[in-house]
């Protein structure tokens, strides 16, 4: 047997080779050969993508395979699961692996060999991410303008960092089923336990299971709904959570109130205290301290408040992956869908493809972060139009690609708000007693709806949809459940 068949092997031809270390990649296989426990001491997210020669590649997916199936990788065995002519190889692949598994003088290595192969690798990666953004500036696309380069060329850069991927393909359907296995194997050992973020109420979270990952939720109303208080709740909420537990951050992009008027409403619901008082100033020695108080109690959660107004998907993107990357992140709330600026590439475009395009890019962020997405939206005014108030889907704007991206759609409606509006006035030729009779049905109507709301989930891609019932403060800007809730479903999703 030669024994400087593997020497010869590892020597590159080329002075302009990529980086690339080929004697540790021989390294790692002969140990992996020489003792399949290798494998189970190598970091989880180390793959075959990570060696430069194809051959050493086909050899790790082929010791893989075999000590998946509870089978002994060894020279022998591998031999018929690789092909010389696959690889353009003129070399015997026995003789081959057998020189490797002879080659190792130490098996405490091996964590080193590994680290060197995922470094070559990153290098490579990044020549080639390089490479690819010198082009693409040389050779302007009409249709990418150069922000939109920088964004592509930051979710390569932040793919290569925390997944090891440039780009995602195709995924073996054995792993994908032993990862959906595992997803419902968590469900059962839960024992009724939230799936995804805790919203802080009840009923949403009976209905959805918690705000679950790489979900994309839209949440919609008409103005003076309460949008943007829910979505502030909620938010809170998933930072008091998120506190106690693995102290991740809760983004919010605010398109079109302050930070500031934000962190007024988040104090004024805090603290109990009526949130005009708070912006007029006019409270009491009491409350100000009251109101102290509760800034030292919530000062320190994991809530951050991004106000920057005509954002763009893309911007969204890069601060949420940098984020993620500093602190952590489990929530992002976008207030709201329709302020979000378009790429100026589909300026020429109609509104309705516009936003097409936003709500694909917020659903695919949600997929790339794998966090769940609130991103709130209005609706049309369709609804003031109708005797029945209450909005349905095709009261979006541009509804068609919300309706279609959204993996929940929420709508917040208040009975109250519009009774307001409509309180009966005495007709022409109208008695005083039929006047009487009509107002004192408006009055008991206008009673039993005061203070309450509905949250109508009117899709729910892996789940029902409902109605929850919830309380609503306006002084405080505050959500909160009913203490009786007769809507809620039984079963948890």
């Amino acid at each position: 047997m030669d024994k400087s068949l593997v020497n010869d092997y590892a020597k590159p031809n080329d002075k302009n080779i990529m980086p690339q270390n080929l004697e540790a990649e021989q390294s790692l296989l002969g140990s992996i050969l020489f003792d399949n426990k290798i494998l189970e001491e190598l970091p989880t997210n180390f793959n075959s993508s990570y060696f430069f020669d194809p051959l050493h590649s086909s050899i790790y997916e082929a010791c893989i395979y075999l000590v998946d199936n509870s089978r002994l990788a060894d020279p022998l065995t591998l031999k018929n699961y690789l092909n010389n002519d696959k690889h353009n190889i003129d070399i015997n692949i026995e003789e081959y692996l057998i020189d490797l598994r002879d080659g190792v003088l130490s098996l405490s290595k091996t964590k080193f060999y590994a680290d060197e192969i995922r470094n070559c690798y990153i290098r490579r990666s990044l020549i080639i991410i390089a490479d690819d953004l010198i082009h693409k500036s040389k050779h302007p696309s009409i249709e990418t303008s150069a922000e939109q380069e920088i964004s592509n060329t930051e979710e390569k850069l932040y793919n290569l960092a925390e997944k090891d991927q440039i780009t995602s393909g195709p995924s073996n359907f054995k792993k994908v089923l032993a990862s959906a296995t595992k997803q419902i194997n968590d469900a059962f050992n839960r024992k009724g336990k939230l799936s995804g973020i805790d919203t802080g109420f009840s009923g949403i979270n009976r209905q959805l299971g918690g705000l679950n990952k790489s979900d994309l939720i839209v949440l919609a109303g008409r103005p003076a709904m309460g949008k943007t208080a829910l979505a502030t709740n909620i938010g809170f909420n998933a930072a008091k959570s998120s506190k106690l537990d693995s102290n991740e951050a809760i983004l919010v992009f605010s398109l079109e109130m302050s930070a500031e008027q934000l962190a007024q409403r988040i104090l004024a619901e805090q603290s109990t205290i009526d949130s005009h008082k708070l912006r007029s100033g006019d409270i009491d020695d009491e409350e100000f301290s009251k109101l102290v108080v509760t800034q030292n109690n919530i000062h320190d959660l994991p809530f951050f408040i991004d106000d920057t107004p005509a954002i763009s998907v893309g911007q969204i993107a890069s601060r949420a992956r940098r984020l993620k990357r500093t602190n952590g992140l489990s929530l992002v709330i976008i207030d709201y869908i329709q302020l979000i600026q378009s790429s100026k590439a589909n300026e020429y475009q109609g509104r309705v493809q516009e936003v097409s395009n936003i709500t694909r890019g917020l659903k695919s962020l949600a997929k790339e972060l794998n966090v769940p997405i609130l991103a709130l939206s209005q609706l049309s005014r369709a609804v003031e139009q109708r005797e029945d108030k209450k909005p349905i889907l095709a009261d979006l704007r541009e509804s068609g690609s919300i309706e279609q991206d959204a993996d929940v759609v929420m709508f917040v409606y208040r009975e109250e708000y519009y009774l307001d509006k409509s309180e009966p006035t005495q007709r022409d030729n109208e008695n005083q007693e039929s006047f009487n009779e009509r107002f004192t049905r408006w009055q008991d109507k206008r009673n039993a709806a005061e203070g309450k709301a509905e949250i109508i989930v009117s899709k729910q891609r892996h789940g029902p949809t409902g109605v929850i019932q919830v309380q609503f403060e306006a002084k405080l800007t505050r959500f909160m459940d009913l203490a009786q809730n007769e809507n809620l479903p039984a079963q948890i999703y």
